[in-house]
């Protein structure tokens, strides 16, 4: 696979003679948390600020995910990459690659996965812990756009496998929220219809305890395009309860 690189930022990665792997790779940077060691290998995440835009740029050796497709495995951004890709295709909302790349070396998989930062959003998690100070517009809000990004992402035919609120980013526009996503590592295809729709959208309501039925039920009905109080939202309704109620008693 060649490199690839976000047309709107290959002049500004140029300009700094950060256009190549070798160059990303090396350049020295803060990590912004402990390394992932696991898998055999090494992956971190550090912050690269140029000319006024934040990145973060993600660096792993031999850190690999494997599947049935791949059972020898393949470094886990590249599997990352190819479905920001794919969620790009499909117009899910979500977090946008500048820099893909993997190598070779000696025997040592690298790769490289550099993607814009949302410096202007704010995760879902960082909402709810502030919820009750929120008003009545906002919380509706943050909750439709949550209902029609899952919406998007299941009409779309996939399934996110992490859809938690640290995964969720919200933005305000005229007062009218919008959502996409990052970590996309476990996104696969929708296989079994509800019940998978229903096993992607339960960690997020067991992870939001702070949403009331109704609360939830305004989220379901954006979900569902359909009225809160009708039929088909209480059938969702009682699903997830199902399914939460299984989680907890395990």
């Amino acid at each position: 696979m060649s490199d690839f690189f976000a047309a709107a930022e290959r002049g500004l990665l140029e300009r700094h003679g950060l256009a190549d792997f070798n160059a990303l790779w090396d350049v020295q940077l803060d990590a912004v948390d402990e390394p992932n060691t696991g898998r055999g290998g090494w992956s971190s995440v550090f912050r690269l600020e140029l000319e006024g835009s934040g990145f973060y740029l993600k660096r792993q050796s031999n850190y690999l995910t494997r599947t049935l497709h791949r059972p020898l495995g393949e470094p886990s951004f590249s599997r990352e990459f190819r479905n920001i890709s794919r969620y790009q295709a499909l117009g899910i909302p979500a977090l946008q690659a500048v820099f893909f790349g993997e190598r070779l070396i000696d025997g040592e998989r690298r790769a490289i996965l550099m993607t814009r930062a949302l410096d202007s959003w704010t995760d879902l998690d960082a909402l709810l812990q502030q919820w009750s100070t929120l008003s009545a517009h906002q919380r509706l809000s943050i909750l439709q756009a949550c209902g029609q990004l899952a919406r998007t992402l299941h009409t779309a035919g996939q399934i996110h496998g992490c859809f938690y609120p640290k995964h969720i980013f919200l933005r305000s526009r005229a007062n009218v929220y919008f959502a996409q996503l990052i970590d996309l590592e476990k996104t696969r295809l929708a296989l079994f219809g509800w019940r998978d729709r229903i096993k992607d959208l339960e960690p997020l309501l067991r992870r939001a305890p702070v949403w009331t039925e109704p609360e939830v039920r305004e989220m379901l009905a954006s979900y569902l395009q359909a009225p809160a109080s009708g039929e088909q939202v209480d059938l969702w309704w009682q699903r997830l309860k199902t399914r939460s109620s299984y989680k907890e008693g395990r």
